[in-house]
């Protein structure tokens, strides 16, 4: 009987240890497939993954700056930054996927507005946790960035993915962060406050649209896709 209670307790001591080992494991191999999906090479894919978890999970100080969360202005009781891992190399890496993608500004501004719009009418500002969105419908930025890169680049399918990244991401960044922000900041508050734009860390609703929405739109883009490879290697032959 002790015998099978200990081989018992030692399966649920294993359990609690791999069972997070093989989530995080899970996680990060979906994050990084959908950043090579977007075109980068699994390095690039990975050191994005790192430079954004380190920035975003840690708070980095060089000489007294903080390199994580980079302060902007103070406003009343309001100190506001902006997150290095969750905003500033968010918006490096969409202006990036945008000219080395060679997308439309026209398209790119078309989705980013109306994933803004979206987000911004779905999204509140909570002066003790910042800008709060309820389940499900966080989720519609996500559907929204697809299904517009999806009707857009529907013929262009390599270029569908970036598009649903960028105008998810950056919609997301302006609608709940930057469009709420006076919102925010005329809220009483007793005590300083720190308002971070782009979220606290890096798995917050900007960075989980982004991956969503690529695979969203990889599902949705996946007939299309097959075609186009089964052309490609018809043309090969």
């Amino acid at each position: 009987m002790s015998t099978a209670v200990s081989l018992t307790q030692m399966g649920l001591y294993l359990l609690y240890i791999f069972l997070p080992i093989f989530v995080i494991y899970i996680i990060y191999t979906t994050i990084t497939k959908a950043f090579e999906y977007l075109g980068f090479s699994s390095a690039e894919a990975l050191i994005i993954v790192l430079v954004s978890s380190i920035f975003g999970f840690f708070e980095i100080h060089v000489f007294g700056f903080n390199l994580s969360n980079i302060y902007l202005f103070t406003y009343g009781r309001w100190v506001v930054s902006i997150n290095t891992g969750g905003a500033v190399i968010s918006i490096l890496l969409r202006t990036y996927l945008v000219f080395r993608k060679k997308l439309s500004m026209a398209k790119v501004f078309m989705g980013v507005a109306v994933v803004s719009m979206i987000t911004f009418f779905f999204t509140c500002p909570d002066a003790a946790r910042g800008i709060l969105s309820r389940f499900p419908f966080w989720l519609l930025p996500v559907v929204s960035a697809s299904l517009i890169s999806t009707i857009l680049f529907w013929r262009d399918f390599q270029r569908a993915a970036p598009f649903a990244y960028v105008s998810g991401t950056l919609g997301v960044l302006i609608g709940a962060d930057f469009l709420h922000l006076i919102e925010l900041l005329n809220m009483d508050v007793i005590r300083e406050v720190h308002a971070v734009i782009g979220g606290a860390n890096v798995f917050d609703m900007v960075f989980l649209t982004g991956i969503l929405a690529v695979i969203l739109d990889g599902i949705l883009m996946y007939s299309q896709r097959k075609k186009m490879e089964r052309r490609r290697n018809l043309a090969d032959k």
